[in-house]
């Protein structure tokens, strides 16, 4: 066999909770996801190992035998997809633990290098532990892509200290760190090389007119996608259902707090329609007549690069939002509204604005697009 020849710097990605199957599963449409499927085919990258985040080894033992792990990634001997396991079933909340974890996960990771021959593989991780906690002393250099304040995150209450202690981490480590926005990266304070790099659109998806695509009879359909959690400001919600009784909302994403949903049963023109694939999502925003960023102010929402935003304006649609330090400047069709205040008049004004002009809707998608924003993030991330 003859040697290697390489075309660009080996890489090792890591996840963040998640698999390639689930990222699979959920439409390969979430930034981290985006950015690992770039960096298969990216001309800057030679070999690429893509680790799924660290797995109890009976759960993957019964998903193993359903051959769902692996599904779909495009491997070869230069592409290839590891599963480091454990005995445990969730995640440690207390730092020894991490230590522990996070060591291991590391050497899974040499392991997997070494096989594939890797050459100081930069490694990209979108999980902040991973960053933290594994020695990578064997790599080059190492790079946190960072798309959300886990230590503020709801979902990970119980890891807090643990993900504050990680921030820390990072910073006597000196670690690269890409982050999605700037209130973000002020959160992480990185002491090495960083960089913020917002969200963005493929344009595959957004090709053809969205003026043509079919319309709803009625009212304006007024438009929201992604999870459904107390991020939603469910009073702003109620205010618009009953002072605009004319207009059909919906609400389209995984439900993931139902509780603080549950004031929203009694408005009749508030439909929460869970979520919908990937051309469903693309159909409804391009039907919409405005949509939706009713984001309370919290310390995940004033970090957060909100992708919808992004898809809101490649689908051609004003859009009314919180105010919040990641939404400003994105557009001028983006209406921002304080916490609380009148939501309903930004709404009208988008109304009365109408579609994003098609030029304009163009230039705002190539301007955004994925390949872009990966071209980026490789600066920041690759050896110089």
């Amino acid at each position: 066999m003859p040697p290697h020849a390489p075309t660009g710097d080996d890489v090792v990605f890591t996840f963040s909770q998640l698999t390639w199957h689930a990222a699979r599963a959920r439409g390969m449409y979430f930034p981290e996801d985006r950015l690992a499927q770039a960096l298969l085919h990216h001309p800057r990258v030679d070999r690429v190992l893509v680790a799924n985040q660290v797995r109890s080894r009976p759960v993957v033992r019964v998903r193993g035998m359903l051959g769902r792990e692996d599904a779909g990634f495009p491997g070869d001997a230069d592409h290839v997809l590891a599963q480091p396991l454990r005995l445990a079933r969730s995640e440690p909340a207390a730092e020894r633990g991490a230590r522990r974890v996070f060591a291991a996960y590391d050497r899974a990771l040499r392991r997997g290098a070494e096989r594939m021959g890797l050459r100081r593989p930069a490694v990209i991780t979108a999980h902040p532990l991973v960053a933290a906690f594994c020695d990578l002393r064997w790599a080059g250099p190492v790079t946190y892509y960072a798309v959300d304040d886990w230590a503020a995150h709801p979902g990970y209450a119980r890891q807090r200290a643990l993900h504050t202690a990680a921030y820390a981490r990072m910073r006597e480590r000196q670690l690269r760190v890409c982050a999605v926005s700037t209130p973000l990266l002020d959160v992480l304070e990185p002491a090495g090389p960083r960089c913020v790099v917002p969200n963005g659109v493929e344009p595959l998806e957004w090709q053809g007119n969205p003026s043509q695509a079919p319309r709803r009879v009625g009212g304006p359909r007024l438009v929201y996608v992604g999870t459904l959690d107390s991020r939603l400001d469910v009073q702003a919600l109620l205010r618009l259902a009953a002072d605009m009784p004319e207009a059909s909302i919906v609400l389209t994403g995984p439900i993931a707090e139902p509780e603080h949903l549950r004031p929203l049963d009694g408005a009749g023109n508030i439909e929460l329609r869970g979520p919908v694939g990937r051309d469903g999502v693309i159909a409804l925003l391009r039907a919409a007549d405005a949509c939706l960023l009713p984001h309370v102010r919290s310390a995940l929402t004033e970090a957060m690069s909100p992708l919808k935003v992004y898809e809101y304006l490649a689908a051609g649609r004003p859009v009314v939002a919180a105010d919040l330090p990641p939404v400003r400047d994105i557009d001028p069709r983006v209406l921002l509204i304080e916490p609380g205040g009148d939501f309903v008049a930004g709404v009208r004004r988008a109304l009365a604005l109408g579609p994003v002009p098609e030029r304009e809707r163009l230039a705002f998608v190539k301007a955004n697009s994925w390949a872009e924003r990966h071209e980026r993030i490789l600066d920041l991330a690759l050896p110089v």
